[in-house]
């Protein structure tokens, strides 16, 4: 009987941070490839919140348990990534209409100037509202971290938590503003 060749996909992103829409996108790719390379890049048109080395050690955390699934980091196309570690698609994951418009032009210039097929997976509802960029605008702001326990993975959360307090102890406090 011949030799099946594995099937290994890639799942890119910034993941800063992870959350759990991002792990609900990892658990249900595992299904459909025999490995998932977690690609974790990093996008110069936005601030990063973690270094690459705390983004790459959090999700080794978070993802340690799941099997047949690695976290690496890269620097430059995806597509050429993905060719590197000799896989055959790109997982997204997608959360409403404007991501899938996104997507697709992505997936599209993949495999126009790849030849690398996209693979989508519909975030579970309970994270359709969830984004990292989300997520450090209410941490940025001085939000209630404790309150997106449900959205972050716990490792995620007291890290945030820390990063407040620490910007906390920087900035002193400001007086109300005076009201009319």
């Amino acid at each position: 009987m011949p030799h099946r060749q594995r099937k290994r996909a890639v799942f890119p992103g910034q993941f800063d941070p992870i959350t759990n829409g991002h792990v609900d996108v990892i658990r249900r790719a595992v299904l459909l490839f025999d490995d998932l390379v977690v690609a974790v890049g990093i996008n110069p048109d936005k601030k990063e919140m973690f270094a690459l080395e705390e983004r790459l050690s959090i999700m080794r955390q978070v993802l340690g348990g799941i099997p047949n699934v690695t976290v690496e980091s890269y620097t430059g196309l995806t597509v050429d990534f993905v060719r590197k570690v000799h896989a055959t698609a790109i997982i997204r994951g997608i959360r409403d209409a404007s991501d899938l418009r996104y997507e697709f032009q992505l997936a599209q210039a993949n495999r126009a100037v790849g030849g690398v097929e996209t693979v989508f997976i519909m975030t579970g509802d309970q994270f359709a509202l969830t984004s990292s960029s989300l997520i450090r605008q209410i941490v940025s702001l001085g939000g209630n971290v404790r309150q997106l326990e449900g959205l972050l993975p716990e490792v995620v959360v007291e890290r945030l938590v820390e990063i407040q307090k620490q910007y906390r102890a920087k900035v002193p406090p400001q007086p109300d503003a005076p009201t009319t």
